[in-house]
C-alpha cells in the first residue's frame, strides 16, 4: 500500500469536433452513459447535462455535464464557438486511459487530442508526515515540467 495512489485523473482537450458535436445535448448525454460501462466504472446516478446561456455567455456557448460515480465522476464541457470538448475522468480505481481517447474519438471526431494523466493523492495511504508536492507547468518545449519538492 506504501506506493499506492488514491485516483487517476485523465484531462482530454478535444480539438476541431465534428461540427454540431459541442450543441448535441442527446450525443454528449450518450457519451457520458456509455463511457462509465466502457472503462468499467459504476454510476452513483444517471448523467445530468446543461446547456450555457449563449446570450449571457457567447464565449461558453455549449453544454456541461457530469456523470457522477462510486469511483468519482466524469466531467464534459463543450464550447461550440470553436468546436473544443474538454474531459475529465477521474476514478479511485485505475482505468484504461486508450479507451476513453477512443471514445471521444467515436463520438466527436476531433482533429487534434492533447492529454494529461495524473496520479492523485500520492499521499493518501502513507502513514508517515513526509509529504511532499509535485508542481507541473506548461514550458515553451512540447513535455511538461515537472518540480518534485519534499516538505
Amino acid at each position: 500500500m506504501a506506493n499506492q495512489v488514491f485516483g487517476y485523473q485523465l484531462l482530454l482537450d478535444l480539438y476541431g469536433c465534428k461540427e454540431g458535436t459541442c450543441d448535441d445535448l442527446s450525443l454528449c448525454y450518450q457519451f457520458l452513459d456509455e463511457i462509465v460501462e466502457k472503462l468499467g466504472m459504476e454510476k452513483q446516478s444517471p448523467p445530468s447535462i446543461f446547456r450555457s446561456d449563449a446570450t449571457r455567455f457567447p464565449d461558453k456557448a455549449g453544454l456541461s455535464g457530469w456523470a457522477p460515480l462510486i469511483e468519482s465522476s466524469i466531467v464534459i464541457h463543450t464550447l461550440s464557438p470553436k468546436n473544443y470538448i474538454s474531459v475529465d475522468v477521474y476514478c479511485c480505481k485505475a482505468f484504461d486511459s486508450e479507451v476513453a481517447r477512443e471514445m471521444c474519438r467515436k463520438f466527436f471526431n476531433p482533429s487534434k487530442i492533447d492529454d494529461q494523466y495524473i496520479e492523485r493523492g500520492l499521499d493518501y495511504y502513507k502513514t508517515d508526515s513526509t509529504y511532499h508536492t509535485m508542481t507541473v507547468t506548461r514550458n515553451t518545449s512540447e513535455e511538461p515540467e515537472v518540480v518534485l519538492s519534499r516538505k
